[in-house]
């Protein structure tokens, strides 16, 4: 029997190949002998980067940049053996992982660091860039990112402004005299696992902003000003899918980059073979933290039961589940099993991920054998 387990990873708790082998585990306990095909995967939300580079052979290394506040952090790149493709994951710097709970407002959060990375990568000679912009704890549209490659933001008085979400609302003008020409070299692919325009009620501010510690008081207010900067700096952002990814950093990275806005999940698929590896599967994982509607809005489980043949069941295993899951149905999903095993403090459900893991795909591996 093979069975292909393709999670995803489980925010803020155990990366894609953790949850992969806890899911084996469970699963040996009723099928020991079967075949096991473990691929990870991203969609362009944390850890898609470090699947990517291992995937084609990255080499990793560390590298201090400017965290969520100014202060520097080590943060994780990796390239090709000839240094030509360069992998930045832009929660390295300033994702939610790296910014305690209390000091959680992502109109205060920059995104300097991943300029910072785009240019110690160039400089290193990349000359295609992959970036992954998921699980952000920002909300500057990139400002921050664009500081870092010599733009400047200024208000109407020609004051340099500090390039924070909470200044987006005050910029008037924008200078890039000091921008390296050799970033105009450079081919970059930015994947992402959302499909959010940059403003209104399913835009960066109000859909992501109240998850990274936003006041729902303030998110009118967060809209406008975003939607008052790219105004001025390219309205044609306004109307692009996946330019509300990060943030806004989606539209950042093309406006100061013409950078490629791509859907993670279908680049990594493509990396790692997905379809071919699941053409003759008698059952196929996958499983993400929460599954609820946005799942089918071009996260990694549906992208993966998108790549599976018809007749071959595909089950998911999840933390928990929220509003929407026929939308998940509808796009191949065959079921979901939630594993969480009792309400408790988010401290202790993420500590217990592991145990709940494996029960309930020992658990799902049972009921598969009774009807097989």
């Amino acid at each position: 029997m093979k069975i292909v387990i393709a999670p995803d990873s489980f925010k803020e708790s155990l990366t894609a190949h953790e949850v992969a082998e806890y899911i084996k585990e469970g699963f040996q306990e009723v099928y020991p002998d079967a075949d096991y095909h473990l691929l990870p995967v991203g969609d362009g939300g944390e850890g898609t980067m470090a699947i990517l580079s291992e995937t084609l052979s990255g080499n990793k290394m560390k590298v201090s940049v400017s965290g969520p506040f100014g202060d520097k952090v080590p943060a994780e790149i990796a390239f090709t053996d000839d240094n030509k493709k360069a992998f930045i994951e832009m929660a390295e710097t300033c994702g939610l992982h790296v910014v305690p709970t209390s000091q959680r407002d992502p109109l205060q959060v920059s995104t300097k660091g991943v300029g910072e990375l785009i240019l110690y990568a160039v400089q290193k000679g990349a000359t295609e860039l992959i970036i992954g912009i998921g699980g952000s704890a920002s909300n500057d549209g990139g400002i921050g990112m664009a500081s870092a490659l010599g733009y400047e933001f200024l208000d109407t008085t020609g004051q340099v402004l500090t390039p924070i979400g909470a200044n987006l609302a005050n910029i008037a003008m924008i200078n890039s005299t000091n921008v390296p020409a050799e970033l105009k070299n450079i081919t970059i692919n930015v994947v992402t696992d959302v499909e959010n325009l940059l403003c209104g009620e399913k835009g960066a501010s109000f859909v992501f902003g109240p998850q990274k510690g936003l006041a729902k008081t303030d998110l009118p207010k967060a809209d406008e000003a975003m939607k008052h900067f790219y105004e001025l700096a390219n309205p044609a952002m306004l109307k692009m899918p996946r330019a509300g990814a990060g943030g806004g950093i989606g539209a950042g990275l093309v406006t100061f980059l013409e950078a490629n806005l791509l859907s993670g999940i279908d680049f990594v698929i493509e990396a790692l073979q997905m379809k071919s590896v699941c053409q003759d599967a008698d059952l196929v994982i996958v499983g993400e933290g929460k599954m609820d509607g946005q799942t089918a809005e071009g996260k990694a489980p549906v992208g993966v039961a998108k790549q599976v043949p018809e007749g071959i069941p595909v089950i998911a295993i999840c933390g928990s589940v929220g509003d929407g899951l026929e939308a998940v149905y509808e796009a191949g999903i065959t079921a979901v099993f939630p594993s969480i095993r009792e309400p408790a403090t988010l401290e202790k459900i993420l500590k217990e991920t592991p145990t709940n893991l494996r029960r309930t795909a020992r658990n799902v591996a049972a009921v598969w054998k009774g009807r097989v």
